[in-house]
């Protein structure tokens, strides 16, 4: 929930065809609740302050759901989520009742970003379905029936590592619907987030788009565009050169000036539109709604993106560290290594879609074995901390060579010094049974 407060709109499937109100949670079952116990008491009253407005949101995570592919990340100014799916489980509850009938691709990598919670709300009725927040789709005359919504996943390297505060995603994706692939990654750090893609490609003579952001629209839109920055005028455009895209107190930096297709407009629809059931209204619908994609054009074969997402940022400050591009750093985004580090946090994320070797900076190498995650925290040359993870669930145990010396073991890990390579490989014995898909975090 968003911050404990709203309902967060990527957990919903058909119910997201109605309209619905916009208000915080009730407070009845936690207050019941906390008769019967104290477990995580001072949480749940925090929830209840939080509901009833008498206090702030506070608190900041990151938490995958490895049984259902769900990554949640919060800092006390945004919550942001990524839904996917895989082999493990299917993508859409099946529309079986009339409502749910355009949600195909509700978990193709959709990525909602809230600062207030209700930037999508009761967006439904105009929404384009195949522009979805986050996802990489073929764009088709017309979506399937509801009968093909329900599919099960075709990829099993889907999943996540995190250690509860910061954490990076990885989907390997394949359409069960139109076979539309994409290697799509995500890296969540404090006051920023990175989004990767690359290998898109698609077989019928058809544009394929990744969407940054469909949203309601809440403001000006802002440019920055061939050193320029401008005042968007209503209406629906591709632009070359931008480096930032700025709305509504979240800005879209490209790392690299790019091409993307910006739409500022009133949009029309109706609620019987995305709904079978009766008595649904036919009124004409008018929102205002901004939306932000990269066209990777017809029938792409290795097309890719980058984009960098700042929640809660004020123009100025966007302009003034777009820049360096906020002190990140994107070290890979080829089909076998996304990764990506930050370098005033001294944060590494990795995701190696097969075994390889990834330089971190011009003395630090990190490899990996084996398909798999990894994060480190470093303290300059010395890795302080590592967390690593298993997305396709078929390890036992995974191993990895950070750079420099270690002599740690513990528990479910062991380092084997190697003084010639100044490297050290660290063996970790990975969660098991229903807990397959978890991070495991060591210090070293």
């Amino acid at each position: 929930m968003v911050y404990g407060i709203y309902t967060d709109i990527s957990t919903k499937n058909r119910s997201i065809s109605g309209k619905s109100t916009f208000e915080p949670h009730g407070t009845d079952e936690i207050e019941k609740l906390l008769i019967s116990t104290d477990y995580r008491k001072d949480e749940l009253e925090e929830i209840i302050r939080l509901r009833k407005g008498e206090a702030k949101p506070s608190a900041s995570f990151a938490k995958f759901f490895w049984q259902t592919e769900h990554f949640v990340f919060q800092r006390p100014n945004f919550y942001t989520t990524v839904r996917m799916f895989s082999t493990r489980n299917r993508n859409m509850e099946e529309p079986y009742n009339g409502p749910g009938k355009t949600t195909h691709h509700r978990a193709d990598g959709t990525n909602y970003l809230m600062l207030k919670g209700d930037e999508y709300h009761n967006i439904w009725a105009v929404y384009d379905w195949q522009k979805i927040s986050g996802t990489t789709i073929m764009q088709k005359p017309k979506l399937y029936g509801p009968e093909e919504i329900q599919k099960d996943g075709l990829t099993d390297f889907v999943g996540a590592v995190e250690d509860g505060m910061y954490g990076a995603v990885v989907f390997d994706f394949k359409s069960p619907h139109d076979m539309t692939e994409a290697k799509k990654s995500w890296f969540f750090f404090d006051k920023e987030y990175v989004c990767l893609g690359t290998a898109i490609k698609s077989n019928p003579d058809l544009p394929v788009v990744t969407t940054v952001n469909q949203c309601l629209m809440r403001s000006d839109v802002t440019v920055f565009q061939d050193g320029q920055v401008k005042t968007m005028p209503r209406g629906n455009r591709e632009m070359e050169n931008v480096k930032w895209v700025y709305h509504d107190k979240i800005g879209y930096i490209l790392p690299e000036p790019a091409k993307i297709n910006l739409s500022n407009q009133t949009e029309q629809g109706r609620w019987s539109d995305i709904t079978d059931q009766k008595n649904i209204s036919q009124e004409i619908v008018n929102e205002d709604v901004l939306a932000l994609w990269f066209n990777h054009g017809n029938r792409p074969q290795n097309a890719s993106y980058q984009y960098i997402v700042v929640p809660d940022v004020t123009e100025e400050e966007l302009k003034a560290t777009s820049g360096n591009n906020r002190n990140i750093e994107i070290l890979s985004n080829t089909s076998e290594i996304q990764a990506v580090k930050h370098n005033q946090l001294q944060i590494c994320q990795v995701a190696f879609y097969k075994s390889g070797e990834i330089a971190i900076s011009k003395d630090l190498k990190i490899s990996m074995d084996s398909q798999g995650m990894a994060m480190l925290k470093m303290d300059g040359n010395r890795v302080k901390e590592l967390t690593v993870s298993d997305p396709s669930r078929k390890l036992s145990r995974i191993l990895v060579t950070v750079p420099g010396i270690y002599n740690s073991k513990g528990e479910n890990f062991m380092t084997f010094a190697n003084n010639s390579q100044n490297s050290t490989l660290v063996v970790v014995d990975l969660p098991q049974g229903v807990y397959l898909g978890k991070s495991v975090t060591i210090g070293l």
